[in-house]
């Protein structure tokens, strides 16, 4: 398995943990509880920020010095209902305790202390549609460009249905050339509607020396250090993924893959 496709540890407690160090790269963490009622998990920021997304369940949070009290909704992820979530800045601790059966997602980017502790939604997040045919697929956005709550990180979760591409056409953000292009690392943490179902995403490069294509489960997680990166779910499996960006500027600007560019511009019109 390339080491782009990451497995969970396991089925209970920390199942994912990516740090820029095993990554290999300079800016997006990412991890991921599972966690029964009444169990507790604490951790400090440290020189991070983060958001901590409520994929599934509820917790009661308290944070960087304040009690944020049960944050969660929805049971099932598919439920596609918006998120509850939690900014906390570098330099301070949160604590979570499960009050159900839950999934907590820690999204982490180097911070600046330039913003304060706070909730991020359910209210002003909306399901929006993106894309035309079989790209179509499902946005909510968490803390993307237009929102100023994050120094670095940019979140956001996407639903495709069966059938249809994501993150396509293919694009890339590998450069830091703004307003061209911005250089974003990216994970991806994939949910499948049946659970048993897979999903594909490719991982490429314009010259070809980074050329990987995954068979995605459930739980899996996919890095994207450079290239393009769309994802495929058949006919029969709803994909979800969760999606966290960071690098040196909080700027989403990328360039479409030479043989899709005709689509970019068709599809603009």
């Amino acid at each position: 398995m390339t080491r782009l496709h990451l497995k969970p540890f396991g089925t209970h407690g920390k199942v994912h943990a990516v740090t820029p160090q095993t990554a290999g790269w300079r800016y997006v963490g990412f991890g991921l509880y599972r966690l029964r009622p009444g169990e507790t998990v604490a951790e400090a920021t440290g020189s991070d920020e983060v958001i901590l997304v409520m994929v599934e369940g509820k917790a009661a949070f308290q944070a960087a010095g304040q009690d944020w009290g049960v944050l969660g909704e929805r049971m099932n992820v598919f439920e596609k209902t918006p998120p509850h979530s939690l900014y906390v800045p570098n330099g301070q601790d949160w604590r979570a305790t499960a009050e159900t059966d839950c999934i907590i997602a820690v999204c982490a980017a180097p911070g600046r202390g330039g913003h304060a502790a706070r909730r991020l939604g359910p209210e002003g997040i909306t399901l929006t549609e993106r894309g035309r045919g079989t790209n179509t697929r499902y946005i909510n956005n968490i803390a993307m460009e237009a929102d100023d709550v994050a120094d670095r990180l940019l979140v956001t979760e996407v639903f495709t249905p069966a059938g249809h591409w994501s993150s396509y056409p293919s694009h890339r953000h590998d450069e830091d050339d703004f307003p061209r292009i911005t250089y974003l690392e990216e994970t991806y943490y994939h949910r499948l509607n049946p659970a048993s179902g897979f999903g594909v995403q490719r991982v490429y490069t314009d010259d070809g020396t980074l050329d990987e294509v995954m068979a995605v489960k459930d739980g899996d997680v996919v890095l994207v250090p450079r290239g393009h990166h769309p994802c495929g779910a058949p006919y029969g499996f709803e994909m979800y993924y969760l999606n966290v960006m960071a690098g040196p500027r909080r700027n989403w600007r990328f360039v479409a893959a030479p043989e899709v560019e005709w689509i970019m511009e068709r599809d603009a019109t």
